[in-house]
Parts: structure tokens; C-alpha cells; sequence
């Protein structure tokens, strides 16, 4: 059982490496092919057993499966906004159906961080967050094939002649 650990490990150290290696990202990807990917990645990242991993992604995608709902709803309640015979009523209704639906996002994650943490310990659920984050901004990066070429980041200031 530790080879199979042991092996399962060293392939998912090499995947990460192998993912980003291209410039552009294959953007025709299929769900599972993402979520292939981005399993790999976090768990990599995040320092997870085989044994953790089995246990966590199903979880992790159902939840991932109930916000994209959650989130598709928000989305068609703000196309609703584009009606140029709205009321401001109606923007009212509009708006707090997408508060709703973002405070219910937020409660349904709140509620999986319970059932994670029967898996995971806070530590690595940290972790995964973590490299959750780094995951989707490499990807992003790559999907816009910037590579290394930076934009200065805003935030910071200019440096001084």
C-alpha cells in the first residue's frame, strides 16, 4: 500500500509541472480533463494523501457542481436587468434575488467546510484554498497566453526617478 502511495505521489508531483509547460493552455478541455487537471494540481499543492484526495474531490466537485448553479442563477437574474421597460421595482427585485443567491453560495460553502474538515484538517483545507487560488490564476494566466509578460500590477506604486 506505501509503493502505491508512494507512486501516486510522484506522479502527481510531475503533473503540475507538465501542465503549465506549454504557453497557451489547450482551451477545448473537457470537464473532466479540467477537473483532471485541477485535482492534480491542488492536491499536489496542498500535500494531500491518495487516501485524502479519494475522499475529498468527489465532495470538493459537488460542491463546486451546486455553486455553478447558484452562480448560473445569479447571472440570468442580472440579464433580466438589460429590460429597458424595467421599473425601479424591478431592479429591486432583480438585485435582491442576486444578494440571495450570493448569500446562499456562501451558506452552502460555509456548510461543505463542515464536511471537509470530517476529511481534512484545517491545516490542509488551508491549503487547498491556497492552491485552489494559485491554480485558477496560473490557468487564467495561461488561457490569456501572457506567459511571463506581467502588466504592472496597479496596486503598486510606480517607482521613483
Amino acid at each position: 500500500m506505501k509503493k502505491l502511495i508512494v507512486l501516486f505521489v510522484m506522479v502527481l508531483g510531475l503533473v503540475p509541472a507538465s501542465l503549465f509547460a506549454s504557453e497557451r493552455v489547450d482551451q477545448h478541455l473537457t470537464q473532466e480533463e479540467f477537473r483532471a487537471k485541477q485535482q492534480a494540481f491542488i492536491a499536489e499543492k496542498a500535500g494531500l494523501t491518495a487516501e485524502e484526495a479519494a475522499k475529498f474531490f468527489p465532495l470538493y466537485f459537488k460542491l463546486q457542481d451546486e455553486k455553478k448553479q447558484l452562480n448560473d442563477k445569479a447571472w440570468k437574474l442580472m440579464r433580466q436587468g438589460r429590460k429597458e421597460d424595467l421599473t425601479e421595482e424591478g431592479y429591486e427585485e432583480i438585485l435582491e434575488s442576486v444578494y440571495d443567491t450570493r448569500i446562499a453560495s456562501d451558506e452552502l460553502e460555509k456548510s461543505y467546510f463542515e464536511k471537509f474538515k470530517e476529511i481534512l484538517s484545517c491545516k490542509k483545507l488551508y491549503e487547498v484554498q491556497q492552491a485552489e487560488m494559485r491554480f485558477h490564476r496560473e490557468w487564467l494566466k495561461n488561457l490569456r497566453g501572457k506567459g511571463n509578460h506581467r502588466k504592472p500590477d496597479s496596486r503598486t506604486p510606480a517607482p521613483r526617478k
